[in-house]
C-alpha cells in the first residue's frame, strides 16, 4: 500500500487537492477530477479510435488468414503479426484507455481513504497523534476517515493536542469546513446490501450508468459494432454486474467517480466519432457480410474439416513412407499448377523421376491427373509447418516467397535440401516481394535479365551469399503463346477494350472507373470490365453497385465478366486498360498489342525497394509496351485510347523486341528449367552413392 500511496496516491492527491480547493465541495471535486482525467486521456482515446478503425479495416484479411491457417495457431499468429506490422496496427493501443483506469482507480481509492494526507497535507506523525486521541492504533484503510469524522463530531477528544501540533486551531477550522456529503450521500461510507440506506443508490446508479454506456457503445463504437449479439450483450451484462459489485466494495466517493466516468465515456465516444468518423475510413456499404450458415451447413463443414484432417494425416504418413524422395513440388492451391505444369511435363517426359506433388488444396486439380510419375498429397495448412520441418527430399520447388521468415521453414531433418523458387508473375523481386523474401532459397528460376540483376544487387546490398540463378524464362507465357497461336485471329469489327485492374487498394475500379467510362462509352468500342477474381470474392457489394450503375449499357456496348475460366477475352482484346496488374505483361507479351496503364497509387510490398539501384520492371515497362496516364489527366483518355488503337500494328515490332529483351528462352522455358532440375538431382544422387 505504501507503494500505491507513493506512486499513485501522492500525484493524484495533489490533483484532488487542486480540485477540492477550486470548488470547495468534496462531491464536485470528485466530478471535476473525473472530468480532468477524461481530458488528459482524450488523446489516448483518440489514438485508440484510429487504431480500432484500422482493426476493422483489417478484418477481411484477418478472416482470410483464419481460413488459410485453419487449425494452425502458430502459422496464423505469424501471418497476423506480419499483417499488423505492415499496417502499423497495435492491439495494445486500444487497451490503453482501459488499462489506465486501473492506476487511476487505485490512486483515487488511496486519496479517498486518506483525506488528512491528501487534502490537508498533514504529516504521518501528526496523523498518528490525531488517531491516538480516539484510540486508533492501526493507521490502515479507513483510519483517516474515522479521525476526520471524530474531529468534526467530537472535537473535544483532541484538546490534549492543543499546542503540541503547530497551527492546531487552523487545522480544526479547515477540517470542520470539509463536507464529505454530496446530494445526501456520505461519500466516505461504503454501501452495503444489508443496510438499505440512501447509499444503496450508488451501486444502482453505477450499474445503470454502465448499462447506458454499453448501449451507446454497442451502437457507435467502431469495434463493438463488429461484435455479434452474444459478444455485445455478454460484455454489457459483465460490465453492469461488475460496476454494481464494484460500487459495493469501495467508498461511495469512488462509486461517484465510476458513475460520472461511465457517463463521460459516452461523450468521449461521440467526440472521437466526430474527429475520426469510421464511415470516412471504412466502406460499410461494400463490406461483404459473413454468410449465415444453417445448422446443416455448419455440420457439413465440420465433417469436411474432420475428413480433411484424417486425409492430411494419412497423406503425410504415406509421403514419409516413401524412401529416397528426390523431387517435391509444393502448391498453395489448385491455381498454382499452371506455373509448374511445363516443368513437370518436361521432367516426366525425359526421366523416370517420381514427382511428389504436395498441395494445401484438397480439391487441387493435381488429383485428377493419371500420370504414374506424379504422386499427389494433400497436407492441411495446420500440418504444413511441421510437415516442412520434417522434409527429407533432395529438392523442393515452390512459388511461395518468405521461406523461413514465416510459417514455412527449411527442413530440420536434412540440411542439404535444395530449395528452388520460381515466381508466378513477370515482375520485379525487390518491389513486389517483401524485404528478405528470397534470402533462404538456394536456387532461383529467373524469367529475365531483370531477375538476375535484382538478385545480385540484393545480395550485394545485404551481404548475402550468392544463389544459383537459372535463366529459365516464363512457362506460363510459353503456354499462353502456344494457345494464342493455335487460335484463329480475325480483326474485330468493333474494337475490343478490356478493363482488367488489380484488386489492391485504390485500384482503378474504386478510384476512377466513372471518368474512364465517361471517356469510352458511346465512342464505338465494345468494353469488357474483367475485375480481379479476388475483387469479385471480397467486394460483392461493390460489384453489385458497378453492375447496377451501368445496367442500361450492358449488351452490345458493355460486358462485365466474372467468369475467369477462359483467357479468350484477353486474347481477343485490341487494348487492355489496367493499373498495376501483371495481366498487362501477359496480354502485351502474348498478343504484341499495347497496354494502357492508369497511374493509380503503386502497390509496394517492400518499402525499402529503392535501396536496390535498379528501376523495377513493373515501372519501366509501362511506357515501353504502351502508355501510362495519370489519374488527374483522365479527361485525355479517349484521345489516348483512339491513338493506341490506330497504331496497334506499330506496337507489334516494338513489343516483340521488348519480349526478346525481357524474357529468357521464349518457347523453351520448360526445357531450360527441366534440364537444370534433372542435372541437379543427378549430381545429388551421384554424391550419395
Amino acid at each position: 500500500m505504501d507503494i500505491i500511496n507513493t506512486v499513485l496516491g501522492i500525484p493524484l492527491g495533489y490533483i484532488m487537492y487542486f480540485c477540492y480547493w477550486l470548488v470547495r465541495d468534496y462531491g464536485w471535486a470528485i466530478i471535476l477530477f473525473t472530468v480532468l482525467a477524461k481530458v488528459v486521456m482524450f488523446p489516448i482515446s483518440l489514438s485508440a479510435q484510429k487504431n480500432s478503425i484500422k482493426m476493422v479495416k483489417l478484418q477481411p484479411q484477418l478472416e482470410e488468414i483464419k481460413v488459410n491457417c485453419a487449425g494452425n495457431a502458430d502459422m496464423a499468429a505469424e501471418e497476423q503479426m506480419r499483417l499488423f506490422k505492415k499496417e502499423k496496427y497495435s492491439p495494445f493501443v486500444s487497451m490503453v484507455p482501459t488499462l489506465l483506469q486501473i492506476p487511476i482507480i487505485l490512486g483515487l481509492i488511496n486519496v479517498v481513504y486518506n483525506p488528512l494526507q491528501h487534502l490537508f497535507h498533514l504529516s504521518q506523525e501528526t496523523i498518528t497523534m490525531l488517531a491516538g486521541c480516539v484510540g486508533i492504533t492501526d493507521i490502515g484503510s479507513g483510519a483517516q476517515l474515522q479521525v476526520l469524522n471524530a474531529m468534526q463530531q467530537t472535537p473535544g477528544a483532541f484538546s490534549s493536542l492543543q499546542g503540541a501540533i503547530p497551527g492546531f486551531d487552523q487545522l480544526f477550522a479547515n477540517v470542520s469546513k470539509i463536507n464529505l456529503h454530496f446530494m445526501g450521500f456520505d461519500l466516505s461510507q461504503t454501501p452495503s446490501i444489508t443496510d438499505l440506506s440512501i447509499l444503496i443508490w450508488i451501486p444502482i446508479l453505477s450499474g445503470l450508468s454502465a448499462l447506458l454506456m454499453c448501449i451507446v457503445q454497442n451502437k457507435i463504437n467502431v469495434l463493438q459494432r463488429e461484435q455479434g449479439f452474444l459478444g455485445k450483450w455478454g460484455m454489457t451484462i459483465f460490465l453492469v454486474i461488475f460496476s454494481t459489485y464494484f460500487a459495493f466494495v469501495v467508498p461511495a466517493g469512488i462509486g461517484l467517480y465510476w458513475i460520472v466516468g461511465n457517463l463521460l465515456a459516452i461523450a468521449v465516444m461521440y467526440i472521437c466519432n466526430l474527429v475520426y468518423n469510421p464511415r470516412k475510413y471504412i466502406d460499410y456499404e461494400n463490406r461483404s457480410a459473413k454468410p449465415k450458415l444453417t445448422k446443416e451447413e455448419k455440420a457439413a463443414m465440420r465433417r469436411a474439416a474432420k475428413e480433411n484432417r484424417e486425409r492430411s494425416k494419412a497423406d503425410e504418413k504415406r509421403f514419409f513412407a516413401e524412401p529416397d524422395k528426390q523431387l517435391v513440388f509444393y502448391s498453395e492451391s489448385s491455381g498454382f499448377y499452371k506455373y509448374f505444369e511445363q516443368f513437370i511435363d518436361y521432367i516426366t517426359a525425359h526421366s523416370d523421376i517420381v514427382i511428389h506433388y504436395v498441395t494445401s488444396d484438397p480439391n487441387d486439380q493435381i488429383f485428377q491427373t493419371s500420370n504414374d510419375h506424379i504422386r499427389p498429397y494433400f497436407i492441411d495448412n495446420r500440418d504444413m509447418m511441421t510437415f516442412m520441418m520434417k522434409m527429407d527430399a533432395d529438392m523442393v520447388v515452390m512459388t511461395m516467397p518468405d521461406l523461413e521468415n514465416y510459417y514455412i521453414k527449411r527442413s530440420l531433418v536434412r540440411k542439404d535440401i535444395e530449395y528452388l523458387y520460381l515466381d508466378h508473375a513477370m515482375a520485379s523481386f525487390h518491389l513486389t516481394l517483401r524485404e528478405g523474401a528470397l534470402d533462404h532459397y538456394d536456387t532461383i528460376f529467373c524469367y529475365g535479365p531483370n531477375h538476375v540483376a535484382e538478385i545480385r544487387a540484393i545480395e550485394k546490398e545485404y551481404g548475402l551469399p550468392a544463389k544459383r540463378l537459372v535463366k529459365t524464362g516464363y512457362g506460363l507465357l510459353d503456354s499462353m503463346l502456344e494457345n494464342y497461336s493455335a487460335q484463329e485471329h480475325r480483326e474485330n469489327p468493333v474494337k475490343e477494350v478490356l478493363i482488367a485492374p488489380s484488386w489492391q487498394k485504390d485500384n482503378l475500379l474504386d478510384l476512377c472507373l466513372d471518368p474512364i467510362m465517361e471517356q469510352l462509352l458511346g465512342k464505338g468500342y465494345h468494353l469488357t470490365i474483367r475485375p480481379h477474381p479476388e475483387y469479385v470474392k471480397r467486394f460483392p457489394a461493390k460489384m453489385k453497385r458497378i453492375t447496377e450503375k451501368y445496367q442500361d449499357k450492358l449488351g452490345q456496348e458493355l460486358e462485365i465478366q466474372t467468369d475467369f475460366s477462359s483467357n479468350s477475352t484477353v486474347y481477343d482484346a485490341d487494348l487492355i486498360i489496367t493499373d498495376w496488374s501483371a495481366i498487362a505483361q501477359e496480354f502485351s507479351f502474348t498478343t504484341k498489342k499495347p497496354s494502357l496503364f492508369i497511374n493509380t497509387p503503386m502497390k509496394v510490398m517492400n518499402a525499402e525497394y529503392k535501396r536496390i539501384p535498379l528501376e523495377p520492371l513493373d515501372i519501366s515497362l509501362r511506357d515501353r509496351i504502351g502508355v501510362s496516364v495519370d489519374v488527374d489527366k483522365l479527361d485525355t483518355l479517349g484521345e489516348v485510347v483512339g491513338d493506341l488503337l490506330s497504331h496497334t500494328e506499330d506496337y507489334r515490332e516494338k513489343v516483340t523486341a521488348v519480349v526478346e529483351e525481357t524474357v529468357y528462352n521464349i518457347g523453351h522455358s520448360a526445357e531450360a528449367g527441366g534440364k537444370y532440375i534433372l542435372a541437379s538431382l543427378a549430381q545429388k544422387k551421384q554424391a550419395r552413392h
